[in-house]
């Protein structure tokens, strides 16, 4: 059962561009350990709080905190450093690097080691690199991409570079792992995949999980907690069996059971 301490708490978000509010009034905790949801149509304003809690977008109104520290006008990076993850939508990957590689890029800014040691590969860089590639590897038998670990990853199909994408959001280590549309694209069979990979990364890693999606059936299945949003407002919290008997979600979003 997930823990009742809260990890992030994100209060009167307000988000607008120009005349288009995006956010109105959001507030969403994430809980220790739980695996969160976010659903609603599409233009409801999902990823758009997502961008505001890594730093893409900075809110015209409110506050987001992370384990007790304000994150609200920090630079994206800094939010990465102190553990929050993400994968993205659309696929943000270097196609002309191996799977290794990519994955590899997303534990930068765990490196220490200065310019002149990067430049020779010796001593501390040759140790960090060492390091770097056991926990890269590491993710790589967790998301079973062995078999093409030094392909070129443009080359592979969507639902290897999709498990690419997470692998990348992994290196990092973080304490909180943001999913934009984990599953979208794909067929049954890679959805069931990413969604045991989802549900070990909450139970093997003991990372807390915030997910933005369509599939309900994955929604329903392994969410602890659902938030809905509808035209930037939140219009609905509870469990995914609560949520699904709600009128109001029932009108914006999921339509009436037959």
């Amino acid at each position: 059962m997930p823990a009742n301490n809260v990890m992030l708490t994100a209060k009167a978000i307000g988000l607008s561009f120009g005349g288009i509010e995006a956010l109105v009034d959001i507030d969403i905790d994430v809980r220790q350990g739980e695996i969160f949801a976010i659903i609603g149509p599409n233009g409801a304003g999902k990823t758009s709080f997502f961008n505001c809690i890594n730093g893409f977008y900075r809110p015209q109104k409110g506050s987001i905190n992370f384990e007790g520290k304000e994150i609200t006008r920090l630079p994206s990076h800094r939010i990465t450093e102190l553990g929050i993850g993400r994968s993205f939508q659309g696929l943000q990957l270097f196609n002309g690097l191996s799977v290794l590689d990519n994955i590899m890029a997303g534990r930068h800014f765990h490196f220490k080691a200065g310019i002149l040691s990067d430049a020779i590969y010796f001593g501390r860089t040759r140790r960090e690199e060492i390091k770097h590639r056991k926990v890269v590897e590491n993710i790589i038998d967790f998301l079973e991409i062995e078999p093409v670990r030094k392909q070129i990853v443009g080359a592979l199909p969507y639902g290897l570079r999709k498990r690419v994408d997470l692998g990348r959001a992994l290196a990092a280590e973080p304490k909180l792992l943001l999913l934009d549309e984990p599953l979208a694209g794909m067929n049954r069979d890679e959805k069931e995949d990413i969604a045991r990979f989802i549900l070990d990364i909450s139970e093997e890693m003991g990372i807390t999980i915030a997910v933005v999606e369509h599939d309900m059936g994955l929604v329903m299945d392994i969410c602890d907690r659902v938030v809905v949003l509808d035209f930037g407002r939140k219009i609905a919290e509870g469990t995914p069996e609560e949520i699904r008997s709600n009128e109001e979600v029932i009108r914006a979003y999921l339509g009436k059971a037959s």
